[in-house]
C-alpha cells in the first residue's frame, strides 16, 4: 500500500488532488452528521446564528475556498506538503459550498426540500470527476492513434457534451469528459422527458418520442433513481419538508 501510495499519488505530483479528494469527502459526511444531529436537536449541535440572521454553512465555504486557493497560488510549487495543505483547505471549503449547492441555485433555503437533493447530486459529481482526475484520466483528450486534429476531435468531443446534457443524461455527459465514447452514445440516445431537449423538440413536433421517452423513463430510470435517492437519504439525511417552489406556484 505504501509503495503505490508513493508511486501512484506522490511520485505522479498528485498529493495536492489527492487531499483535496479526501478532504471533500470527509468534510462533506462530517458536514450532513452535524445537520442531522441539529435537525434532530441532539446535544450541544446547533445552528450557527449572529442576531436573528442564520448564517449558512456555505458562507463558510466561500471563506475556505479563497483561503485554500489563495494560498494555493501563492505556496512554493516544489513544496507538495504546502500545496497539499491548501487543497485540503480548498476541499473542506468546497464540500461546505457544494452541500448548500441548490440554496445557490434556487436562491432560497430548500436544503430539506426535494430541491435539496440538487446539492447531494453536485458532491456526488464534484466527487466522481475528482476520483476519475485521480485515476490519471484528463478530460477531452483522445489518444486513440487517430490521425484527425486533436483541436477538431475536442470541439466535437464539447459538442456531443453539450447534447448528452441538454438531453438530460448529466451522468453520461460527465464520464464522457473522460471516455469520449459515451458521449457519442449519450447524444445519439432518446432523451429524457424533462430536459430541455425533450421540451424544444417532443412536446409539439414529436409526440410519439415523447411518450416513448416518458415509457423508458418509467420503466428504466425511475427504479435507478428511486435505489440512489435511497442512498442518498441513508447518507445526507431525508429531505422531506414541503416543496416551497411548488406552493408558491398553486398561489
Amino acid at each position: 500500500m505504501g509503495n503505490w501510495f508513493q508511486h501512484t499519488i506522490i511520485a505522479t505530483g498528485r498529493l495536492p488532488l489527492f487531499c483535496y479528494f479526501v478532504a471533500l469527502i470527509v468534510a462533506f459526511i462530517a458536514t450532513r452528521i452535524n445537520v442531522r444531529l441539529i435537525r434532530a436537536k441532539i446535544g450541544w449541535f446547533r445552528n450557527v446564528s449572529v442576531g436573528e440572521m442564520h448564517i449558512h454553512h456555505v458562507v463558510f465555504g466561500v471563506v475556505l475556498m479563497m483561503v485554500g486557493g489563495v494560498a494555493g497560488l501563492i505556496v512554493s510549487p516544489g513544496s507538495q506538503v504546502g500545496t497539499a495543505a491548501a487543497a485540503c483547505v480548498f476541499g473542506i471549503g468546497s464540500a461546505l459550498v457544494l452541500d448548500e449547492f441548490a440554496l445557490i441555485l434556487h436562491l432560497h433555503d430548500v436544503y430539506w426540500e426535494e430541491e435539496g437533493r440538487t446539492s447531494v447530486d453536485a458532491v456526488f459529481i464534484a466527487v466522481a470527476v475528482t476520483g476519475l482526475l485521480l485515476m490519471g484520466l484528463r478530460p477531452l483528450t483522445w489518444d486513440y492513434g487517430t490521425p484527425v486534429n486533436p483541436a477538431m476531435l475536442i470541439i466535437a468531443n464539447l459538442a456531443l457534451a453539450v447534447v448528452t446534457l441538454l438531453k438530460g443524461k448529466i451522468w453520461t455527459g460527465m464520464a464522457g469528459l473522460f471516455v469520449p465514447p459515451m458521449l457519442l452514445v449519450g447524444a445519439i440516445r432518446l432523451a429524457r422527458p424533462g430536459s430541455p431537449w425533450a421540451h424544444w423538440f417532443f412536446t409539439k413536433q414529436s409526440p410519439r418520442k415523447m411518450a416513448k421517452a416518458i415509457h423508458r423513463e418509467e420503466r428504466w430510470r425511475r427504479p435507478v433513481i428511486r435505489v440512489k435517492i435511497a442512498f442518498q437519504e441513508f447518507l445526507s439525511g431525508r429531505h422531506d419538508l414541503p416543496s416551497t417552489r411548488r406552493q408558491r406556484r398553486h398561489t
